[in-house]
């Protein structure tokens, strides 16, 4: 009898994994509610918009400090967090008081952070390495090309959370390397263009 139990304990821990949408793991209460407000107007925008990822979003909430995890990789079907790192923002976006109050633009030469929608477009190979061009779908960051903001890793950003404020960016979404490839796996990946959200 004692066996089966054993037995039955070791296969139900088997199937128990560390669920990441876990909010109270995650996310504060506040921050779960700005994460679905905005994963409610990605579904609402790639279910009317052919050529959008219907799977996969990616979301960036800049009210989370830089030293802690703000960029998530979200599972649109089954509605939960699947991956999560760190993610710069632009030196431009600081206002004097550290990362606690940003700032910011969508101008040239601001190295701003700019909020809004972005379309992940194709890899290239840039002074950093492998990246990927975005592209701004509203006016708030549709200099975006212009000002060549794209997504990509810099040895300097931690793997991970850290209790301080991380490096800042010319305005790019920019992680580690770590997370990098992680993320490089879900856009080689997906049939289709994966949005991204920059919110605040």
């Amino acid at each position: 009898m004692r066996i089966f139990f054993v037995a039955l304990l070791f296969s139900l821990s088997s199937f128990t994994t560390y669920n990441l949408t876990d909010r109270k793991e995650i996310l504060n209460e506040i921050e779960f509610a700005r994460l679905t407000e905005h994963v409610s107007e990605v579904k609402t925008f790639v279910a009317s918009n052919r050529g959008y990822s219907k799977k996969i979003a990616f979301l960036v909430d800049m009210k989370i400090k830089s030293g802690k995890n703000r960029f998530f990789v979200y599972d649109l079907v089954n509605e939960k967090i699947i991956d999560q790192g760190l993610v710069a923002h632009g030196s431009g976006s600081e206002t004097g008081i550290k990362g606690d109050i940003l700032q910011f633009s969508n101008l040239p030469n601001s190295n701003c952070t700019s909020l809004g929608r972005y379309g992940v477009e194709k890899a290239y190979k840039g002074v950093f390495g492998k990246a990927y061009r975005l592209s701004g779908m509203d006016e708030t960051n549709n200099n975006a090309q212009k000002r060549a903001i794209v997504l990509h890793c810099y040895k300097e950003v931690p793997d991970d959370e850290k209790e301080y404020y991380i490096i800042n960016s010319h305005g790019c979404p920019m992680v580690s390397e770590a997370f990098f490839k992680r993320l490089d796996k879900f856009i080689e990946g997906s049939d289709s263009k994966i949005m991204l959200s920059v919110y605040y």
